[in-house]
């Protein structure tokens, strides 16, 4: 048994790892503030509020763009964000380098391959779809569909679960502060990719092992070796 043959299932975050979808968020969250009398954010500005979920990107984006938004707020600026976000899910997102390669690769060894996403469920499923991904995944799962999302250990253990795979024979792999805490929080061994969406540098994550494209998953998942 090779050392890659270790793994029964690798699970990938979304948003900074699989996909560059900002520019289409951004896009979403302009739109919604302007139905809100907000001006407009900078692309540069709406990329470091991806990855928490879709409350926490509308809190800052209102917070951002004027007076701290009152909860009925932030509820209308989430409705009418998803109506955006639905209507053009992947107008202008796109596919990192390697990835659709790599992701067959790790396929047709016999890996389980799924997502664990904080974008809303519905929004997930959407994007994968409209990219010609979706086929590829044992389970998917993005936010709003368990009372708890990433970093809570429960949301990775869920995909786990309905991949029937444990802890222990699952590799993560994400681009970002959460996600390597969700990793962490549930046992899983961890790789980071080094071109997302994380707000501080990638080389300060905590990671088992941080790999600069996407291509180089295969190797990352070798050099992890066998678990105990």
């Amino acid at each position: 048994m090779s050392r890659l043959d270790a793994f029964r299932a690798v699970v990938f975050d979304l948003d900074g790892t699989l996909i560059d979808s900002a520019p289409d968020v951004a896009n979403a969250v302009n739109r919604t503030l302007a139905e809100l009398g907000r001006p407009p954010l900078d692309f540069g500005a709406v990329k470091p509020m991806i990855g928490d979920g879709v409350r926490p990107l509308l809190e800052k984006a209102l917070s951002a763009t004027g007076p701290a938004p009152a909860p009925d707020q932030v509820a209308a600026g989430i409705a009418r964000y998803l109506h955006f976000y639905r209507a053009e899910p992947a107008a202008h997102t796109v596919v990192y380098p390697g990835v659709r390669e790599t992701l067959r690769l790790l396929a047709d060894r016999g890996l389980r391959l799924g997502v664990c996403s904080n974008k809303p469920h519905e929004m997930t499923v959407l994007v994968l779809e409209a990219l010609g991904l979706a086929g590829l995944f044992r389970a998917i799962l993005g936010g709003g569909v368990l009372p708890v999302q990433k970093p809570d250990p429960g949301h990775l253990g869920h995909v786990l679960a309905l991949m029937a795979v444990t802890a222990a024979e699952t590799a993560f792999v994400g681009d970002s502060e959460v996600d390597m805490a969700a990793a962490r929080n549930g046992g899983v061994r961890s790789i980071a990719v080094g071109y997302g969406y994380a707000r501080a540098p990638a080389s300060e994550l905590d990671t088992d092992i941080l790999i600069q494209s996407f291509s180089q998953v295969p190797d990352a998942l070798a050099r992890l070796g066998v678990l105990p």
